[in-house]
């Protein structure tokens, strides 16, 4: 009998970003961005959901939303830092060997589309780190660098893939297959527990600083990381343009 896992959603958010100042507590149809993150996660139901966050502004709305809050230090380089501090102080006993991270920058991911990031963890004991794709369809999200590309190990009808690449190039070239499809990547992570501790001891490696990708740093050790499909396309709010095209895509 497989073992039950036992998951937890950690949703990093940081006050101080450069290319959208205060970003976590952007007006999105009345609420803040944060909000509507925390309202999809707790939709999911696989887990408790907690916000990771060095703001008590940003840990002050999280907590009149009902939401859970943990502060942690400010000088995380990056949220899944500033996450695995946060589930250290949560879970010092490690009952949750499943740590979801889901960026703060994705207020229009489903609750269901959360959950299908479990999907390769139950599909393959042997995958490390799950993640989400959909299926490219404009030419904006096949040329833009904003919009990761991921080079998957795919067959016609599968629901999971492996995941051999990342880049915010256009791959796979499509050379002698004009068929083939581009899948975008959707920033959200399960890590296996033990994983997840490896990773974060890691150096950085020289394809992560190039694309400014931190999947590749689990690459280059070996980890295997694997997709699940989504048909949703929810948009990564990085700067004040994506903030309009996702107060647009929420309000249908």
């Amino acid at each position: 009998m497989a073992q039950e896992l036992n998951p937890v959603i950690i949703i990093p958010a940081r006050l101080a970003s450069t290319r959208l100042p205060q970003k976590p507590l952007a007006d999105i149809h009345g609420k803040p961005m944060v909000v509507h993150v925390l309202t999809h996660a707790l939709e999911a139901d696989i887990g408790p959901v907690i916000v990771a966050t060095e703001s008590d502004e940003i840990a002050s709305v999280v907590t009149k939303a009902g939401g859970r809050a943990i502060l942690t230090g400010d000088h995380h380089e990056t949220g899944t830092d500033r996450m695995y501090e946060a589930v250290t102080l949560a879970d010092p006993n490690k009952n949750h060997d499943i740590v979801i991270n889901l960026q703060g920058d994705l207020p229009s991911l489903s609750g269901k589309a959360i959950r299908a990031v479990m999907d390769p963890i139950h599909h393959d004991a042997k995958v490390d780190i799950a993640t989400l794709v959909n299926l490219a369809k404009s030419a904006e999200e096949w040329l833009s660098p904003s919009n990761v590309k991921a080079a998957l190990e795919y067959k016609e009808g599968d629901k999971v893939a492996r995941a051999l690449y990342f880049s915010r190039e256009l791959i796979p070239a499509k050379v002698g297959d004009p068929t083939y499809p581009y899948f975008h990547h959707i920033g959200i992570y399960a890590y296996r527990r033990a994983a997840l501790e490896a990773f974060v001891k890691l150096p950085m490696s020289r394809l992560e600083v190039s694309e400014k990708l931190e999947q590749l740093r689990a690459l280059a050790a070996g980890m295997r990381i694997d997709a699940a499909f989504v048909n949703e396309a929810p948009v990564s709010v990085d700067t004040a343009h994506d903030l309009e095209q996702a107060r647009a895509q929420m309000a249908n």
